[in-house]
């Protein structure tokens, strides 16, 4: 049995080994081969989707959103000299202006906050109670301050790690933890003692 084992995390390895060399050859060909492109794009589009719907609470506007990111994408990819975890990083980056910039309209962000408050009252007429926090909560983090936003939205929401949080808005991983709690306490403040089971992680060194 162990040595099945080892065997198939050998197999699993070579796998992910492969899986990340293509991913590296076709970033390459992406730059001048348009199928290739087309390729990196399916590939990656769900992941930009889901952050952007996360950070924005509306389909369309994330559909608007993620659409730019990647025309930002095709400006740019040429430019683009890493590894694939940093390609799929350098994304987030992209996106996390893209929002941003998005949301520097103040009507846009009352517009989208109003939306939030409208779900979370329909959430918490129709469903159970865990999904009446996770609702409580998006609309709590829609009011955290964009950079906040972001790295609770990174971090809880597409379970990225702190170095790599740290890659994606271009600071030091010190800084990036320090706030991130920071984040959390503004969020409990909102939230009262609803979300503290957040910060455990914290506490049990989790958050690397």
């Amino acid at each position: 049995m162990i040595v099945g084992t080892c065997k198939l995390r050998r197999v699993i390895s070579v796998d992910k080994d492969i899986k990340a060399a293509d991913e590296k050859q076709l970033i390459a060909r992406a730059c001048s081969d348009r199928a290739a492109f087309v390729q990196l794009y399916r590939s990656h589009y769900d992941a930009v989707f889901r952050y952007c719907v996360h950070r924005l609470f509306e389909r369309q506007a994330a559909e608007d959103v993620t659409s730019k990111v990647f025309l930002k994408v095709v400006e740019n990819i040429h430019s683009f000299k890493g590894t694939e975890r940093q390609f799929s990083n350098w994304l987030y980056r992209i996106a996390t202006n893209a929002v941003n910039n998005y949301l520097r309209k103040a009507a846009r962000r009352n517009r989208l906050l109003k939306l939030a408050r409208e779900q979370t009252n329909s959430q918490a007429a129709d469903c159970g109670e865990s999904a009446e926090k996770l609702a409580l909560l998006r609309e709590a983090v829609f009011t955290l301050r964009p950079r906040y936003q972001t790295i609770i939205t990174l971090r809880f929401f597409e379970n990225l790690k702190l170095t790599e949080i740290a890659e994606v808005l271009g600071s030091g991983p010190g800084t990036v933890r320090s706030q991130l709690a920071r984040a959390l306490a503004n969020l409990r403040k909102k939230l009262a003692a609803d979300f503290t089971d957040f910060t455990d992680e914290i506490n049990q060194g989790e958050l690397k």
